[in-house]
This record gives C-alpha cells, structure tokens and sequence, in this order.
C-alpha cells in the first residue's frame, strides 16, 4: 500500500530474524525497538544489529525508537543511527519537554516522532509538538502513562487520547496514531478499541504482531458506505456554491466537503 500511513509495527532490535519478517509483513512502518523490548545487557548489540540493517535502503520505511535521551544509552544509539541511508524517522520516548526535541534536532536530519508517556508530558503536548520543524508527529505510549496515572479502567485515557489529538492538529501535525493493543490474541477487542480510537480522531495504529495489521487497516479505512457518502457530498458540493443539503436533508458545507476528501484521500490508499 502506499499514501498515508496506518501500521507502525514494533519489533526488538536485538532479534535480527524477527526484524527481518517485519520488514515483510506488510506494514506501512516498521519500527525497530532500542528501548523497552530490549534487555541493557544487549542494548550495544541491538544498536550494532540494526545499523548494520540500515546501511542499505529498505523496502518499507523504518523508524527506529532510541533510548531515552536520559538514559545511559542514547548519545551512542544518535551517534550510531542519525545518518544511515536505511532509517526514514527516530521515535523519541518518554518525551515531557520541547526542548528533547531540538536537542535531538540539532545532531540529525531525520524526521522525529515524540512519545508521550507522562502526565507531565500530556500537559506540554502543544509546547511539544510545535518545538522544532523536524518533529512530525506525536503520540501517546499509553502502558506508562496509564501506570503514570495509576489508571485503571481505560476510559480514564480517553482525556489524554483528546488532549494529544487536539494539540496534533493544532500544531498542523497528521493525527497520531493509537498506542499498541497488547494482548496479539485479543483481535476482537483490538478491533472495538479501534472503533474508539477513530471516534477520537486517532489515524491508524501501532502494532506489536503482523496478526494486528489487517485487523488495524479494516478499522482505519473507510467502509465502502463512507466511501459512497463522501463521493455524494462531493458531487453536491461541484454543482453549486456554499452551503446546501443533499437530497435526504442533511445540510453540508466547507468543512463537511473537506471531511469528505479526507475520506475518499485516505480510500484511495487502496
């Protein structure tokens, strides 16, 4: 598939076979993991691993989540990955200001991604998010924030999801994309958090197994009847100008007419 992204897949960067089927799987990204999914004891071979892979152009894009720039890690993962010709993005974590962004702007060309994982940072979403050219988009990592929070039920993120979506836009960022679904077994429930997180204003997903792509891609995309409905308004909307109502009643305007071309935009990914 090409155009906008709707799967970023996860995958430890210390198991070099297991990147190599992610690269394969059919996801838009593939994000090899530095941080989290890896132990310390095998943070240098990680970091060895996947520069050795980005040396050369891949066939999907890959974004790769460094360290923490707290961390002990970090300054040799920036020193080991910020030129590589295989590598489209860096995926900043654990992000609560914006001045990580520019410092990290001022040692690579790369597009950056920020995590945020903290109440903290949720607070400082649109500082974040407008802090440098080079940052592309924000997101949520919802497993720290949730233990951040000391959240139980998951509606209880629902105001972070919103507060991130809403600085997003407001920064002229593209809608981030929802935090991963950690149970790979549980696809009826990834689906139904998907319908939620669409309702939010999320576009598209991260993703931790291949089995979660298509399940992701079905719940972005529009349904043959948005589809229909999109190309109506559009229609309508080439006849005369202003606002006006289609033949069933209901009323459209310009940004009823920009909503349709988002979703017949995104249809034509396909």
């Amino acid at each position: 598939m090409t155009g906008t992204p709707l799967t970023w897949l996860y995958v430890p960067g210390d198991r070099p076979p297991v990147v190599a089927k992610a690269l394969a799987a059919g996801a838009d990204v593939v994000v090899i993991d530095l941080e989290d999914a890896v132990a310390p004891a095998r943070k240098e071979y990680a970091r060895a691993a996947t520069a050795e892979l980005l040396r050369t152009r891949q066939p999907v894009p890959v974004h790769v989540r460094i360290n923490a720039l707290e961390s002990p890690w970090a300054a040799a993962d920036l020193t080991a990955l910020a030129t590589l010709p295989g590598l489209s993005g860096l995926r900043l974590p654990k992000v609560t200001a914006p001045g990580t962004i520019r410092q990290v702007a001022a040692v690579t060309p790369l597009p950056l991604y920020a995590l945020l994982e903290t109440a903290l940072a949720v607070e400082h979403a649109h500082a974040i998010a407008t802090a440098h050219p080079a940052l592309r988009g924000i997101s949520l990592g919802e497993a720290d924030l949730r233990a951040d929070l000391g959240v139980r039920a998951d509606a209880g993120l629902d105001w972070p999801r919103s507060r991130v979506v809403v600085a997003a836009r407001a920064a002229g960022l593209a809608p981030p994309p929802q935090s991963v679904h950690p149970d790979i077994r549980d696809l009826d429930g990834l689906a139904a958090s998907c319908t939620h997180g669409r309702a939010l204003g999320f576009l598209g997903r991260a993703a931790i197994h291949p089995r979660q792509l298509p399940v992701i891609e079905r719940a972005y995309l529009p349904t043959p009847a948005e589809i229909e409905h999109a190309e109506t308004i559009i229609k309508a909307a080439a006849t005369e100008e202003g606002a006006q109502a289609l033949p069933d009643g209901r009323f459209i305007d310009a940004a009823v007419v920009a909503t349709a071309r988002r979703i017949l935009s995104l249809a034509s990914r396909n």
